[in-house]
């Protein structure tokens, strides 16, 4: 029987072992650079895990749901779709604190390279309520919060671990909502 894969959809610059990597931009792990929107050289039901961290809030929240929707078509069932997101909520409670703006102008609007030249920003943002009815929305069940220590990339130091203090991983706000579904067996 054939492994069923797991994907890093918008990767970037991190790479992780057993992983395959797809973004639209060029680094040496990438092993498929394309739009992310279509999984079109994926077959139905062969994806065991798809993480994406920090890239769905780059499309609007009418047209993350049938991004999602194609994402479920190659995750198999009872396959996981894995998220992390700038979480809304503690974005705000942190301002209202006193954090400045500037803080957060990074988390709140983002900026990364489009592949050809130009940049792309944030669309939207999402609190737990908000990304669990995107994932319902997109025929996911079962939406829960992961915690990044006890995943297989949890040596992967991306946003998902995003802290402030930046780097206070055990005494820190974590800033990021992640968040994880599956896809039904019928």
């Amino acid at each position: 029987m054939k492994e069923l894969l797991k994907l890093h959809i918008g990767c970037g610059k991190r790479y992780i072992p057993g992983f395959v990597h797809i973004d639209q931009v060029s680094f040496d792990h990438i092993d498929y650079k394309q739009d992310i929107r279509k999984l079109n050289n994926f077959c139905s039901n062969t994806v065991s895990l798809i993480y994406a961290c920090q890239v769905i809030e780059y499309f609007d929240r009418e047209e993350v749901v049938e991004i999602l929707q194609e994402w479920l078509r190659v995750l198999q069932p009872n396959g996981t779709l894995r998220l992390s997101v700038p979480n809304f909520e503690v974005i705000t409670r942190l301002y209202c604190a006193g954090l400045s703006l500037e803080w957060f102008l990074g988390t709140l609007y983002g900026k990364i390279p489009d592949g050809k030249g130009g940049y792309v920003y944030h669309k939207t943002t999402y609190d737990q309520k908000s990304l669990a009815s995107v994932f319902d929305r997109a025929g996911f069940i079962n939406a829960r919060e992961w915690d990044w220590r006890e995943t297989e990339h949890s040596h992967v130091d991306d946003f998902s671990q995003a802290y402030f203090p930046h780097m206070e991983k055990e005494r820190g706000i974590l800033f990021n909502l992640n968040m994880e579904a599956t896809k039904p067996t019928d």
